[in-house]
């Protein structure tokens, strides 16, 4: 039976509606994107036109860059309040990554337990330590005397030349010199001895570090993976391997630099040293341990230590040693900032030494002398973990390699990377589309 026209259409109408309700149900089932409204089809198009590509590449970065500055700013501002914590636990970390090594050798090698191992390299650490350093005061108590005799031979050398050079002083106006320093003396007395007391608070916390410094190196050295680990573990789970791995590596890179700078300071030391005793500049050797104890600066601390080495040479020998020596001490500065700096730290870290000069600088203007001790290494172990973080290498990492059981003695219970998973990254904040191995 022939329907009639009207009943025709709306049949047809509502067989049209049935097979769109059925098409959006497929794409939704396949994940196609519903269409999107005319108006904010254009909205976006006119913003996105507003706003060119570059400059919201440039805003983006922008911001991102200023959270990162601030974050850096407001860690480094509230670790200057506790330096008394953060610098001597800086040191024991240096002195771990110099020692660790020796335990390690110790514990698989001689099949020592890990608290004999730890014992035997600090008494042999503390041993050695006390004694250089009694060696170096013996020979600064010998040396002092008989450069104490040619400095009061240097000064009434100057006295001299004061009363018969061109200044043409007399012993009256010499006397009246001296008296008026004696009354600045006087008058600024309070503030000399509020400088004492300060300096007596100052040796109460640098026994206070000392005794930080040791114990925290004996820890570092008897339970360094296991403190690791429970930073490691406060992290959500997906992180843990990142940070496992970057840690591992990191620790790794500032083993590598302590063992390359001590080389260098001990080439530092002996090359000012040497040359000092050849031209028979009085306290040769504690000169040595200076220069040894200042090159662990890099770059800097050789020639800022050797400038002592010059003016000893000026008071006991003349112009003419000051000037052989200063050649000597630039000669030792200039080998190591353009051969061992180079050749030696900078296959060890990877750093260029005009990266190295730049963080030596910054750091001395931010944190003073103990800034730029720690400058470097703090520099070579972040270098070391973005890398690792931006490449993803735990993902070929051998450290989660279950048959490796060195690595498992080394570093305890081991920590699995986190599957992969089927679901894409979100597009970025820019709108450029994820990369499809993230």
């Amino acid at each position: 039976m022939k329907l009639p026209r009207a009943l025709r259409r709306l049949a047809e109408a509502t067989e049209a509606v049935q097979e769109s309700a059925q098409a959006a149900k497929q794409r939704l089932a396949v994940g196609a994107p519903a269409q999107e409204h005319p108006a904010s089809a254009y909205a976006e198009h006119a913003a996105a036109e507003d706003l060119p590509y570059g400059v919201r590449i440039a805003a983006s970065w922008a911001w991102r860059l200023i959270v990162i500055v601030l974050a850096v700013g407001v860690t480094v501002w509230l670790l200057s309040h506790v330096t008394l914590l953060v610098i001597p636990l800086a040191i024991a970390a240096l002195l771990a990554g110099l020692l660790s090594p020796l335990v390690t050798f110790m514990v698989r090698a001689l099949r020592f337990p890990k608290g004999l191992a730890v014992g035997v390299t600090m008494i042999g650490f503390l041993g050695l330590l006390v004694g250089g350093l009694s060696i170096v005061g013996q020979r600064l108590a010998t040396g002092f005397a008989s450069l104490w005799a040619q400095a009061l031979t240097g000064i009434s050398q100057i006295q001299h030349w004061l009363a018969t050079g061109p200044l043409g002083l007399s012993n009256q106006d010499l006397d009246r010199l001296f008296q008026d320093a004696l009354n600045q003396l006087k008058n600024n007395s309070s503030t000399i001895l509020s400088g004492a007391l300060s300096w007596g608070s100052t040796l109460g916390h640098l026994v206070a570090g000392l005794l930080l410094v040791l114990f925290s190196l004996i820890f570092l050295l008897l339970d360094g993976p296991r403190i690791g680990r429970f930073f490691i573990n406060l992290l959500p789970r997906r992180a843990r391997a990142a940070a496992h791995g970057a840690g591992h590596r990191g620790w790794g890179s500032m083993v590598s630099y302590v063992r390359v700078q001590l080389f260098v300071a001990f080439i530092d030391a002996v090359g000012i040293g040497v040359g000092a005793l050849i031209l028979g500049v009085p306290l040769a050797l504690p000169l040595g341990v200076l220069v040894f104890i200042g090159s662990f600066i890099p770059v800097v601390g050789a020639l800022v230590t050797g400038s002592v080495a010059i003016l000893l040479a000026l008071v006991a020998n003349g112009w003419v040693n000051a000037l052989i020596m200063m050649l000597v001490v630039l000669f030792v500065q200039q080998a190591e900032s353009h051969i061992l700096q180079p050749l030696v730290m900078g296959k060890a870290v990877s750093l260029h030494p005009l990266a190295v000069v730049m963080a030596v600088t910054g750091g001395s203007i931010v944190g003073g002398i103990p800034g730029a001790l720690f400058a470097v290494p703090a520099l070579a172990v972040s270098n070391t973990v973005v890398k690792y973080i931006a490449d993803r290498g735990w993902e070929n990492d051998p450290l989660f390699d279950p048959g490796t059981p060195e690595l498992a003695a080394a570093s305890g219970p081991r920590i699995t990377k986190p599957g992969r998973t089927a679901e894409p990254a979100p597009a970025d904040l820019d709108g450029e589309e994820p990369d499809p191995g993230s």
